[in-house]
C-alpha cells in the first residue's frame, strides 16, 4: 500500500512507519521538519513538507495523527488556538488536497481521543454513547472528528480512533511518571477513583494496521484496553511494576491551582471500552494493567 501519514514523528506515528515497512509498504509523512523524517521514522521512509510535495502518484490510505500534545501546559487562549490549528486546522488543509486529487485514497484513519466522551463519571462508555460532558476536550475531539467525516463527502471511507492513554517503554505521559515513582514519590491523582482507559503501544498500532486492513471498517473505534482501571490502581500497579510505594497523593486542589482547566483532564476520566474492534475481531494482546506495564518496564526497574 501507499501510506500518507501526519503526525509520522510522534509516538504512534514512528512506531506505525517501523511495523509498515516491515510489510514492505511504501510510507510518506507529511512534517514540517521533513529532513528528519528519515532518521526518525526509517530510512525508507519519505518526508514532505508540502502536500503538493507528494505529487500525482499512488495513495491508498491516510493516517491523520497529527496534533500538538494536549497535556504539555496549561490551555491558555494561545494553546487552545494551538491545539485547534494543529488538529482541526490541519485536517481541514488535507481534506483540501484530497479534494484536488484525481484519485482519492480509499480510507482516512483520523485521531481522536476517549476525552470525545468528556469526564464521564461511572458510566460505561461504548462508541454509540453520546458525549457526556461538553467540556474543552470533548468539543476539541468533536470538532477533530466532525472535520474529519466531511472526507466521506469524498467517496472516502472514514475511521475515527478514539485513544486512550498510550503506555509505551520511551515517550507519552508514561515517562514523564517515572521519575517520580521511582524515588518513591508517586501515588493516586485526587481522589484515585477516575477511571483511566489505556493502551499498550503494540496494541495501538496493532488496532490500526487491524483496521487498515478490515474493508468494511467505519466510523468510531475506542482504542483502549477491554480493562480500564481507576488512577488509584493504576498508581498502584506502577509502584509495583518499579518495586516501589504509590502512597503520596497529588491533590486536586493543587492541581486546579496549577494546571487551571486543563486539570479536569487528570481529575476526570473514561471507563471506556472497546467494543467496535472486538466485535470486529481484534484480539488485544495486553489486557491487565499489570501485565502491560511489567512488559514496558522490564527494563527500568
Amino acid at each position: 500500500m501507499h501510506i500518507l501519514l501526519t503526525g509520522g514523528t510522534g509516538l504512534i506515528g514512528r512506531a506505525l512507519c517501523r511495523h509498515w515497512l516491515a510489510q514492505g509498504h511504501q510510507l510518506t509523512v507529511w512534517s514540517r521538519t521533513p529532513q528528519q523524517v528519515a532518521a526518525l521514522c526509517g530510512a525508507a521512509v519519505r518526508g514532505i513538507g508540502s502536500l503538493q510535495d507528494y505529487g500525482d502518484g499512488p495513495l491508498d490510505a491516510v493516517i491523520n495523527l497529527a496534533g500538538a500534545p494536549i497535556a504539555e501546559r496549561p490551555w491558555t487562549h494561545k494553546r487552545k488556538a494551538l491545539l485547534w490549528a494543529s488538529r482541526i486546522g490541519l485536517t481541514e488543509q488535507l481534506l483540501a488536497w484530497l479534494e484536488t486529487r484525481e484519485q482519492k485514497p480509499a480510507l482516512l484513519i483520523s485521531g481522536s481521543a476517549v476525552g470525545w466522551y468528556g469526564d464521564a463519571g461511572e458510566r460505561e462508555l461504548h462508541e454509540d454513547t453520546p458525549p457526556v460532558v461538553e467540556d474543552y476536550a470533548a468539543q476539541l475531539c468533536g470538532a477533530w472528528e466532525e472535520t474529519a467525516l466531511r472526507a466521506e463527502e469524498q467517496g472516502i471511507r472514514v475511521v475515527l480512533l478514539r485513544t486512550g492513554l498510550v503506555l509505551a517503554p520511551k515517550g507519552g505521559f508514561l515517562s514523564r511518571l517515572l521519575l517520580p515513582f521511582k524515588l518513591g514519590l508517586g501515588g493516586p491523582i485526587g481522589n484515585g477513583r477516575q477511571w483511566m482507559p489505556w493502551i499498550h503501544l503494540q496494541d495501538e498500532i496493532g488496532l490500526i494496521d487491524f483496521l487498515l486492513r478490515q474493508e468494511t471498517a467505519r466510523g468510531p473505534y475506542n482504542a483502549c484496553a477491554p480493562q480500564p482501571v481507576r488512577n488509584k490502581a493504576f498508581a498502584t500497579a506502577l509502584g509495583r511494576a518499579l518495586h516501589r510505594p504509590a502512597l503520596l497523593p497529588l491533590p486536586g486542589l493543587l492541581l486546579k491551582v496549577g494546571l487551571g482547566e486543563l486539570s479536569g483532564l487528570l481529575l476526570g476520566g473514561q471507563k471506556a471500552l472497546p467494543v467496535r474492534a472486538e466485535q470486529a475481531g481484534y484480539v488485544f494482546r495486553f489486557t491487565a494493567i499489570d501485565a502491560a506495564l511489567a512488559d514496558i518496564l522490564k527494563d527500568a526497574a
